[in-house]
């Protein structure tokens, strides 16, 4: 008998399709701003339609100004009302956000003054501003009378916190790890290499002083320095360079970032607690930065010089500002000195006359600074934004809260 042989099929299961996923996650960006408005009586009187604002601050990538007009917004009112509005101030075309104004209570009752889309449903979800200028506010904000009768002006002072809340959205996937990676410290090591001064194989004098350091290090961080000890025309004696032109606390602060990679103790170093000693001593070594090729180090005292502007300092840093090509330190100086309240008395600084001779091309982007702010404030007035009472860009009704 013949035997047959029994095939069975062998083939396996088809595999399971791979599942992945994804979110989309939208949440609001928020910021707040605080607007002291000091001497509110002087301010009566100003114009309808003429408004007092805050200076810009950023939520979101945009920015943004708070107005406040003391004889109102509308000639309609007759300036029974003063009017309060949040405008975008930079480009931007349908901004969605949330906002808040709050006039502050200054009785320490805490019954502020709130109008807030935070922390409520909104019929047809957040706000749209469509283009740089739109305001979102209220004309009809306060009644002149109440206002200056109640808790809210205090030492004739009125002060407004704005929070702005830009809708923010995007996409991730899942995390497949958690892994804690702690901060670099390279920084403190090098420095400590600094300050123990162990094998330190070059020195500098400055005004006197002696200065140690090591030629890698050195030579890593700053351009010059690579050229001046390893570079073509490297410099033979290297046992005591002579520095010129720098004092000597700028070229400690000097190299001190050079090994930390930071900013040291400004106060410390010059041995004055006064915020003129601080910027003098950050426009002295932005300069020095600029000298050394340390990009980095002359960012940092930009920013610190941004945050620094006053009267009696602008002009010269507007000065250091064109000699070392810093754009937007200039913009920011500029603007401060190009203000109606601040232009006289910069001009009768000594920092004035030096800005004059030293970089006389700067006085001619000033005047188009002031021209541009009168001709603002012209257009302004002959074309005012118009916002429905009690209501949002949108024409939707807001919810008063005392």
């Amino acid at each position: 008998m013949g035997g047959g042989r029994i095939c069975r099929s062998t083939s396996q299961p088809a595999s399971s399709p791979s599942i992945t996923s994804s979110t989309s996650l939208t949440h609001t960006a928020n910021g707040s701003h605080e607007f002291k408005i000091t001497g509110y009586s002087l301010s009566k009187g100003l114009g309808i339609g003429k408004y007092i604002a805050s200076e810009t601050f950023e939520v979101g990538a945009y920015q943004w100004a708070i107005y406040f007009y003391p004889d109102g917004k509308s000639m309609e009112d007759h300036a029974t009302y003063v009017s309060l509005f949040i405008a975008l101030a930079s480009e931007g075309t349908d901004v969605r956000a949330l906002f808040e104004l709050k006039l502050l209570d200054q009785s320490g009752k805490e019954r502020h003054k709130v109008h807030s889309h935070f922390g409520r449903m909104l019929e047809s979800g957040p706000y749209t501003l469509k283009y740089r200028g739109s305001m979102w506010g209220y004309k009809r904000f306060f009644k002149r009378t109440s206002l200056e009768t109640s808790d809210f002006l205090k030492d004739d002072c009125l002060v407004i916190q704005c929070i702005v809340g830009v809708v923010q959205s995007h996409t991730e996937g899942p995390k497949t790890y958690s892994i804690a990676v702690p901060p670099s410290d390279m920084g403190e090591q090098f420095g400590t290499l600094l300050e123990s001064g162990k094998g330190s194989d070059v020195n500098f004098e400055v005004d006197g002083e002696i200065f140690t350091g090591h030629k890698l290090v050195l030579a890593a961080r700053s351009p010059v320095f690579r050229a001046q000890f390893f570079g073509p025309m490297k410099e033979r004696d290297t046992e005591c360079i002579k520095v010129e032109d720098i004092e000597a606390p700028v070229f400690k602060a000097l190299l001190h970032f050079m090994y930390w990679d930071a900013l040291p103790d400004m106060q410390e170093l010059t041995g004055v607690n006064a915020k003129w000693a601080s910027t003098l001593m950050a426009q002295h070594l932005l300069a020095a930065a600029d000298r050394y090729g340390l990009e980095r180090l002359k960012l940092l005292c930009e920013v610190q010089l941004c945050e620094e502007v006053a009267i009696n300092t602008v002009a010269t840093t507007l000065a250091l500002a064109e000699q070392h090509h810093c754009l937007q330190l200039k913009a920011v100086c500029l603007k401060f000195i190009a203000l109606p309240e601040n232009l006289r008395a910069v001009m009768q600084t000594d920092g004035f006359e030096y800005l004059k001779v030293s970089c006389p091309s700067v006085l001619t982007e000033l005047l188009e600074h002031v021209a541009k702010i009168a001709e603002h404030l012209t257009s302004l007035t002959r074309h005012p934004n118009e916002a429905l009472d009690g209501s949002d860009v949108n024409g939707r009704r807001v919810k008063q809260r005392i």
